[in-house]
């Protein structure tokens, strides 16, 4: 259930498209994206006709990937159930991308080994792309929140409306995201799921230098997916 909530939810909001889709056309094929998820990211660069290729760990994901993928974008799509941190292809990639705030999920060294995954598998001249949560604006928040409902979406396997709420918590170290999914069944019983992500505040320096330890450099840090300034 959660895979097909997870993607009804996620998809209505791709302001973030538009960026990846550009320095796909910057950079040209192949892609790799990790922690591709429901596939929000990866079928779209699909229909636009580049090949790509997704990592996740989360079997339940990748199961819902390859059911909904439309049968026009199945030639372009190529998927693995691996650890972003641990993984091993046989190939390189102008692209790699890390979309939905995932980079900010890992600890010190699960960042670190991802990052030499993608040293690894970077093609000369190729690109690696991550968003991450602004940690500065996250460590002036509160330290929490009630929860509070954030939209309406319809339910994808049942039909009937599903409430989306979001409550989070803030330490000195962590900003703790919790989405709730609640919906009535059609026997009149309300069911509700939670998903709970963990976002590291690391400052922005400790990034830079994971970077740089693994052998990469930066070409260009925005402050949003229109390219603003940081």
């Amino acid at each position: 259930m959660f895979p097909a909530l997870y993607h009804a939810h996620h998809s209505l909001h791709m302001e973030d498209l538009e960026f990846w889709l550009r320095l796909a056309q910057q950079q040209g094929g192949p892609v790799l994206e990790l922690g591709c998820g429901t596939g929000r990211v990866l079928v779209a660069l699909a229909q636009h006709g580049y090949q790509v290729y997704g990592l996740d760990r989360d079997a339940a994901m990748l199961a819902f990937l390859h059911s909904h993928t439309p049968d026009k974008q199945r030639a372009f799509i190529y998927i693995w159930q691996a650890d972003l941190a641990k993984f091993r292809l046989n190939m390189s990639f102008r692209l790699i991308l890390l979309p939905c705030n995932t980079l900010s999920t890992l600890s010190l060294r699960e960042r670190n080994a991802a990052l030499n995954c993608v040293y690894r598998h970077l093609a000369p001249g190729g690109v690696f792309a991550a968003s991450i949560p602004n940690p500065r604006l996250f460590s002036r928040m509160p330290t929490s929140s009630t929860e509070e409902l954030e939209e309406t979406i319809s339910n994808p396997q049942v039909g009937g409306p599903v409430r989306v709420s979001s409550a989070w918590k803030r330490t000195r170290s962590e900003f703790i995201l919790t989405w709730v999914y609640e919906w009535q069944t059609d026997a009149g019983q309300n069911e509700r799921l939670e998903s709970t992500v963990r976002h590291r505040l690391d400052p922005p320096y400790a990034y830079l230098k994971a970077i740089a330890g693994a052998g990469l450099f930066v070409t260009g840090t925005f402050g949003d997916f229109d390219r603003s300034p940081y």
